[in-house]
């Protein structure tokens, strides 16, 4: 196998300056995203998003991102998973998108808050029904015996809600990562790359800088 060391390529698809920037950053991160899907990308919603536990580890993990608007970006999980856990005792988290086929990637930092019973409901079943039901048999991030074990929990799952609406789970909600601070990448010839930050002022508007990369 050759070296990993030697793997690395020039990024030459597009760049990003200042014309480009929007007011503020959801408008920008809009039309990256728009572009990500219009590229036809794998996930384009995938996000990385990493917390932090109550003893000062780091943990990352991938989810999809379910909406966002100037309030913040929406994701959804069960309330008893690791993640939820960690937001539990350290509510500060960040997301990152890599969107790699653009040479791109977005880094958002803020805080998570738990989002509306209501909106919670609204979106679950709007859901698949076998995704709901996989919601009611799997305990995200506890520890099980086997695959067939949690197969024939979803086979339990679904026998119970055969007939009707599979109803909202008492431990699964949602977090909308209200920002304070957006970090947009453009990839660049000889690692000149472009990179740009929006920080959220304490009265509330956006200022954008550029950085180095």
């Amino acid at each position: 196998m050759r070296s990993i060391s030697d793997i690395r390529r020039d990024y030459t698809q597009a760049g990003l300056d200042v014309d480009d920037l929007t007011p503020e950053p959801f408008a920008l991160f809009e039309r990256w995203l728009k572009n990500a899907v219009d590229a036809n990308l794998a996930d384009p919603t995938a996000m990385t998003i990493a917390t932090v536990d109550k003893t000062g580890q780091p943990s990352q993990r991938i989810v999809l991102l379910k909406g966002f608007d100037e309030t913040g970006f929406v994701f959804y999980t069960n309330t008893g998973s690791k993640k939820a856990q960690d937001l539990s005792h350290n509510s500060k988290i960040s997301l990152h998108f890599p969107w790699h086929m653009l040479d791109r990637q977005v880094k958002v930092s803020g805080i998570a808050q738990q989002i509306s019973s209501v909106d919670v409901a609204k979106y679950f079943l709007s859901r698949p029904k076998p995704s709901q039901i996989a919601a009611w048999a799997s305990a995200q991030s506890r520890p099980i015996n086997s695959k067939q074990l949690l197969m024939q929990k979803f086979a339990e799952a679904k026998a119970k809600f055969a007939k009707g609406e599979v109803p909202l789970p008492s431990f699964w909600g949602g977090y909308r990562v209200v920002a304070h601070e957006i970090e947009f990448w453009q990839g660049g010839e000889h690692r000149l790359h472009d990179r740009f930050v929006y920080t959220k002022t304490p009265e509330g508007n956006w200022q954008s800088e550029r950085l180095m990369p």
